[in-house]
């Protein structure tokens, strides 16, 4: 059986934009699968360091990039987030504090900020 490829997407858990940027992401990178690693408002977290949400993420994200050889990783804001409901330009904010965050723990890979917008447009903030 051929091997697989892979990316690994750091989202919220926002049902409405998982298929967005699974779709982005498998187009962009040509990968086979996206693995998503959901919190609500990860970028919130990420931004603010040290907590038990980084921990998770970082343990979820960790299995993407060793088990899977993601051979990118992607950080997601996107519009109307429960889980961190501040404007878009706070949002962009954060996910740029978060990439230095992502980039010291996966040195060897290419980290993408995505903001998904109202109509489910994918944006790159960072790639």
């Amino acid at each position: 059986m051929p091997t697989s490829t892979f990316a690994c997407m750091i989202n919220c858990m926002d049902g409405r934009v998982q298929e967005a940027v699974i779709r982005h992401l498998k187009a962009r990178l040509g990968v086979d699968f996206v693995d998503a690693v959901t919190e609500p408002g990860p970028i919130a977290h990420l931004s603010k360091g040290a907590s038990v949400w980084v921990d998770n993420i970082k343990a979820c994200t960790d299995v993407s990039v060793e088990k899977h050889n993601a051979k990118a990783v992607a950080i997601v804001g996107h519009f109307d987030c429960a889980g961190n409901p501040v404007s878009k330009e706070e949002q962009v904010k954060q996910l740029h504090q978060s990439v230095p965050v992502l980039k010291a723990w996966y040195p060897h890979l290419p980290i993408y900020a995505l903001w998904v917008n109202e109509q489910l447009e994918v944006e790159e903030i960072v790639s």
